[in-house]
């Protein structure tokens, strides 16, 4: 039986392929690091469009300031995440392991410097068997040094998304960096390092939590990467002249499969698909792209390793649309109400916060014109990155009026103030009264904020 030892230090070295599936991958590799690497140095309305404040506690979002208060946004993003998982993972297996998963995407991308660095996989794999030399010390070093260098890029990136970007650069174009950004960023620079270029399949294999219990969000029309056996069985060597009508020496029908063994050497995980669903499978197909060419090379039609389902390589049925699933249904009907609902709320929300505080040295008193005063502290949080301007209104009986200042608050910031309101001690009883306070935005779209603050009447 195999040690944890042997399991990771059995490297692989999977054979380059192409195809549709194989560019397909590419672009999302693309795609996903120009997001990564990009959003930080994003600008909007002359702020990073994305940056979480740990000293504020504020989390900016393309012109969006969320703050504690807001945490029903987070649980609802949560809540999308972990339905969308459950939704995809039923229809289409661990697609987003081989195509979008961070640690996918890395180990793609380290496999590329190495490649180009070392060489094609049998050079690679003879170099690591032979002894230690200057070329072998010179290209190791290198692609260990350029995968360190990409891995450090990605732990600075990952800081930027809390110190703001240009100003972390500026900083290490300066030669400095504070203790908490290079703590930070040294650390996932080294697990990026450690798992996309050490452990690699490993992760996939041994360490992600995924792998473990996508089994349970599976039935048998969920979408996977696919051997048929009825085709493909039983195998062995063909020419392109000798069709599927070709007998093996049992005169049995010769199946499709030429038992080339190409979409072992392709598999990122190491396994053979042709013995059936198997949870190290991450669904990248590569196994489809140099199947399908071997079919083309000798005649056959594609399609022997493809996506279907369990049920539709049973019965040779086509894959069933996601209307004919009721849980795929509920799941996403679930899953647009929860987006439309937070949408809904985000477009609604007041972008100021609002805390209306009792003078607890003066409970009241009276005024120079013989009314009833009452002292009070307006804290007003304004969450927009212009000044606003505010004003304050009330419509409580025995009211007389409002003293305040000029409500102005600049854009990303807390201001107090101290107000007062009087009112006439014959129209209102001893005792506190409720009065409904609304705090008026002078913006262009006018938002209004209803507190309430105690009046008392000696």
């Amino acid at each position: 039986m195999a040690t944890p030892l042997q399991f990771v230090s059995s490297k692989l070295y999977p054979r380059l392929t192409s195809g549709r599936f194989n560019n397909l991958r590419v672009l999302f590799v693309v795609l996903t690091q120009l997001i990564y690497f990009g959003l930080p140095w994003l600008q909007w309305q002359g702020h990073q469009a994305t940056r979480f404040d740990f000293e504020s506690m504020r989390l900016y979002l393309f012109g969006l300031t969320l703050l504690p208060q807001d945490f029903i946004y987070l649980a609802a993003a949560l809540i999308v995440c972990a339905l969308g998982l459950f939704l995809w993972t039923m229809l289409a297996g661990r697609l987003w392991c081989g195509f979008s998963c961070p640690q996918t995407v890395y180990t793609e991308i380290m496999i590329w410097i190495e490649r180009w660095v070392e060489g094609p996989p049998n050079q690679r794999r003879k170099r690591d068997a032979g002894g230690w030399n200057a070329d072998k010390v010179l290209r190791k070093s290198t692609s260990q040094g350029l995968m360190m260098v990409f891995s450090l890029l990605t732990g600075l990136t990952l800081v930027g998304y809390f110190t703001p970007m240009r100003e972390l650069a500026a900083n290490l174009l300066a030669g400095h960096i504070g203790g908490w950004e290079a703590m930070f960023a040294l650390s996932y620079a080294g697990f990026t390092w450690l798992l996309a270029g050490v452990l690699r399949e490993q992760v996939c294999k041994h360490m992600c939590p995924y792998a473990r219990f996508q089994g349970v969000m599976f039935d048998r029309d969920t979408l996977l990467v696919a051997y048929d056996e009825k085709r493909g069985e039983p195998r062995g060597a063909r020419r392109k002249q000798y069709p599927v009508i070709a007998l093996h020496a049992a005169d049995k029908p010769q199946g499709a499969c030429v038992d080339c063994n190409l979409c072992v050497q392709v598999c990122p995980t190491g396994i053979d698909i042709r013995k059936g669903l198997q949870y190290e499978c991450i669904g990248c197909a590569a196994c489809i792209d140099v199947c399908d060419e071997v079919m083309d090379k000798t005649g056959q039609a594609r399609g022997l390793i493809r996506f279907s389902t369990q049920h539709a390589m049973e019965q040779q049925l086509p894959v069933p649309s996601l209307y004919q699933r009721p849980r795929a249904l509920i799941y996403s009907g679930l899953l647009l109400s929860i987006i439309a609902l937070s949408a809904t709320g985000l477009a609604l929300r007041i972008p100021f916060k609002v805390d209306i505080l009792r003078d607890r040295a003066v409970m009241s008193r009276e005024s120079n014109d013989g009314y009833v005063e009452n002292a009070y502290t307006l804290r007003i949080m304004n969450t927009e990155h212009e000044a606003r301007q505010y004003r304050l209104q009330a419509d409580t009986p025995g009211l007389v009026r409002i003293e305040s200042p000029l409500l102005t608050v600049p854009g990303d910031a807390v201001r107090s103030f101290n107000i007062a309101l009087v009112a006439d001690p014959a129209m209102l009883t001893s005792g506190s009264h409720a009065v409904r306070l609304r705090i008026i935005s002078n913006a262009a779209t006018a938002q209004t904020l209803e507190e309430e603050a105690r009046l008392l009447m000696p």
